[in-house]
């Protein structure tokens, strides 16, 4: 789950991690009691939006007194949505803006956190080349990036950090805030259950302070359960609406650039369902999981998603009856698609427990479901009707 850079920063402030003062205004109305807070006559205004790129796509901008910074405020909101390289065509909603107060910025530098699914550990990730894009960094320049490894029994060292600082060749003046700074920021980081945190840029002031001028964190889902006031945190307006409203189902979505749409039970089988529309010449339209347990009521939300997206041409449904009953699948698919008043072609595929039963069912049923039992044969037969 993503945050808002609001949302982020306060999250490492409560761990003691500096950055720059600022408040967040819905409306241009609020402007003034921000400004009011904030000494001297310059401001930072940043959208808040879930993706990067937001300073080439005029989402964020320094401007000097209390009429630019009204002025800034209404353009950015009138933009409505912020398209960068980062989002699509329609962009990303702007429902808030950040105002803060400026830094004077000496040196730039990047630090992230995130969990590395291959080693099973933390990496802390650090370059000199703060506010660039770290993926342009890494193909220009790899050797500008540093990394580590924290032993999860121990956790991250003190002697990591100043591994890291001695590497980046920092000047010694910000060793001690360095070592500091970056333990308050794992600390945040394990505190909260985060995937990723990036600070970029991380900053050394012109009075050799540092200061987190930017953050973006996005949190473990899996782990929302033990933090119930982070999920409160979530945006669903930067959603997909289609996603947000999976979510609501316990439904696993995402949308793809296809024209055939897959319902299938697990993870692994969703991902061999795709693969095996390619390899027979045809495109996904999505990858949803239902679910092992997968019920009446979520097979008929699950194909309200499908027809949703007009790209769809036909529906491949591809069960696995272990938990779940085929010859139940199966009366939910009909009055599925009875109630969602579905009129493109459905190929089923069931397998598994009671799946002949299951198939009898679709058989019966008069409405125009192709089952098969075979997967080839079912992934030829879906990808034929969208030749």
């Amino acid at each position: 789950m993503n945050l808002h850079e609001y949302q982020a920063k306060a999250l490492i402030a409560e761990c003691g991690v500096p950055k720059p003062y600022g408040e967040v205004v819905t409306s241009l109305d609020e402007v003034a009691r921000v400004a009011d807070k904030i000494d001297g006559d310059r401001y930072v205004v940043k959208a808040q939006v879930h993706a990067g790129g937001r300073g080439k796509a005029g989402g964020v901008r320094l401007v000097s007194g209390k009429d630019e910074l009204n002025t800034a405020v209404r353009e950015i909101f009138e933009m409505e949505r912020l398209v960068t390289h980062q989002t699509d065509e329609k962009g990303q909603p702007i429902n808030t803006i950040l105002i803060e107060s400026p830094s004077s910025i000496k040196e730039e530098y990047y630090l992230s956190m995130l969990v590395d699914r291959s080693s099973r550990r933390v990496i802390v990730m650090t370059s000199t080349e703060g506010g660039m894009d770290i993926e342009e960094v890494a193909e220009k320049t790899p050797e500008k990036i540093i990394q580590i490894e924290v032993n999860p029994a121990v956790g991250l060292q003190a002697y990591q950090i100043r591994d890291l600082f001695f590497r980046m060749d920092l000047p010694k003046v910000l060793l001690r805030q360095f070592v500091v700074v970056v333990t308050k920021l794992y600390e945040a980081f394990m505190k909260n259950d985060m995937a990723m945190l990036e600070i970029n840029p991380l900053v050394r002031t012109e009075d050799d302070k540092i200061i987190c001028l930017d953050c973006k964190v996005s949190l473990d889902e899996n782990a929302l359960f033990r933090h119930p006031n982070l999920a409160e945190l979530r945006d669903i307006t930067q959603d997909d609406p289609r996603e947000a409203e999976a979510g609501k189902w316990d439904l696993n979505y995402i949308p793809l650039e296809g024209n055939i749409a897959c319902m299938v039970n697990g993870a692994g089988l969703a991902m061999a369902t795709m693969d095996i529309i390619k390899l027979h010449g045809g495109s996904p339209a999505n990858f949803l999981d239902v679910g092992g347990s997968a019920t009446e009521e979520r097979v008929t939300e699950a194909f309200k998603l499908i027809v949703s997206d007009s790209n769809v041409k036909a529906i491949f449904v591809n069960i696995f009856g272990g938990i779940v009953r085929c010859d139940m699948i199966a009366d939910g698919i009909i009055k599925a698609v009875e109630q969602v008043g579905i009129s493109i072609p459905v190929v089923v595929r069931l397998q598994g427990n009671r799946c002949k039963e299951g198939a009898a069912i679709l058989e019966k049923s008069g409405l125009s479901i192709v089952a098969k039992n075979d997967l080839t044969e079912a992934a030829k037969a879906v990808t034929d009707i969208v030749a």
